[in-house]
């Protein structure tokens, strides 16, 4: 069983897993089909119970998740970590009336987040900053809640973004975030094509989170495993991508459809096969 998992290859493989989803996400291609296909604003899981619509679906991700947190009010600050195009962040600043700094990798996504902030009247609410989340440029004991979405995957080195995330929360502050994983007893070597469409040498687990939380001081207060969403997100997008192939092919590329096709099926065989994880996970500062 894997009850826990390597966090990265020191600072050589988080510089260069960082690199490479910094290159992947300002591609042009990445960005069409992040944009029309995967959710728009919110590219992100979504949860689909009642309906097969990719947009609502990530929108109701964020709504759960922000009840999740608890009361967020106007006076608290929030970092959304790899904040893509900031469609939570604006919920979060809309909805609440609290002020969220987005840290995010790709200046791709940022300019569309800031576009999508000043339209919407948000822009004083939202500060939009390029970074990796293993080095938050934030002092100690800023923020009253951190929020990641689908993003620390992405880390070189995952156990490094929640020690810079414990630092950065107030005592009684709460780290709330969703990612795609592997299932705790996933039999090792047989995700290698999920790795492959996200360019990962691998996945954090609900045991490896939970025990990477601990070790660096949180208080586990919540797991909501709802993995089935995970399944469902991939061939729904799967779905649309396949309905909207020639409009897709015309803005991003063939040969990107075409990996992108075979990626997300392997995404969803290894969900079928009870290799993948989802959830919501929440932990605090004491």
């Amino acid at each position: 069983m894997i009850k826990s998992m390597p966090s990265g290859s020191g600072a050589g493989g988080q510089q260069e897993v960082s690199a490479v989803a910094e290159h992947y996400y300002d591609s042009d291609d990445a960005d069409q089909f992040y944009s029309n296909i995967w959710g728009g604003e919110d590219i992100h899981i979504g949860l689909y119970d009642g309906t097969d619509n990719i947009a609502e679906a990530g929108r109701r991700t964020v709504a759960r998740m922000a009840e999740v947190a608890g009361p967020i009010e106007a006076s608290h600050r929030v970092l959304d970590l790899g904040a893509g195009y900031g469609g939570a962040a604006r919920y979060l600043a809309r909805i609440h009336g609290c002020s969220v700094d987005c840290l995010n990798i790709s200046e791709v996504q940022n300019l569309t987040n800031r576009r999508l902030s000043a339209e919407q009247g948000l822009a004083d609410r939202i500060n939009v900053n390029y970074g990796s989340f293993e080095d938050i440029p934030e002092e100690d004991e800023t923020y009253d809640f951190i929020w990641s979405q689908d993003a620390i995957l992405h880390s070189g080195d995952r156990t490094r973004v929640f020690s810079e995330a414990f630092r950065v929360l107030k005592p009684r502050g709460r780290l709330v975030f969703t990612d795609p994983m592997q299932a705790d007893d996933c039999p090792a070597g047989v995700l290698q094509p999920v790795y492959d469409r996200i360019h990962l040498r691998n996945l954090g687990s609900f045991g490896f989170y939970r025990q990477a939380a601990s070790d660096v001081g949180f208080d586990v207060l919540n797991i909501d495993d709802l993995t089935p969403q995970l399944r469902n997100h991939y061939h729904q997008v799967s779905v649309a991508l396949q309905e909207r192939c020639d409009e897709i092919v015309q803005l991003s590329s063939q040969d990107y459809v075409d990996r992108m096709l075979l990626g997300l099926d392997a995404w969803i065989s290894a969900a079928d096969e009870g290799y993948l994880a989802w959830g919501i996970l929440q932990f605090e500062k004491p």
